[in-house]
């Protein structure tokens, strides 16, 4: 059974930062797309970061510049580093990855992990 695991959230003061990890079990995805999204009150799903199966990244504007996402070399664990965090990053944070190589909907999706970002 594949599983995708979450974890790093965490209360941070504004200007912190924080490593969320998103661990896979059942499987690896070294050549597929991963993905990291939020959700807040607001927003039911909001995309934050992706990276492609040939390493493309993208970045939503609004965390460009603070936010990275990589994955391990194993492509067991996909990364998100949250730099210089602000109050409306506060959200629940999910990964998700797709089952076959290429462009794609995601197939595997986390339960996500809280991020809460004092002022």
């Amino acid at each position: 059974q594949v599983r995708l695991v979450e974890s790093g959230g965490a209360l941070v003061q504004a200007g912190g930062s924080l490593l969320l990890s998103c661990e896979a079990t059942g499987r690896t995805f070294s050549r597929n797309n991963w993905g990291w999204y939020r959700r807040t009150p607001e927003k039911e799903r909001e995309p934050v970061a992706a990276l492609s199966w040939n390493d493309a990244t993208s970045i939503s504007s609004a965390v460009s510049g603070r936010f990275r996402v990589y994955r391990d070399a194993s492509g067991a664990t996909l990364y998100l580093q949250m730099n210089n965090l602000l109050p409306e990053d506060t959200a629940i944070y999910f990964c998700a990855a797709r089952d076959q190589t290429g462009p794609g909907p995601y197939d595997y999706w986390g339960q996500g992990t809280q991020v809460t970002v004092s002022s």
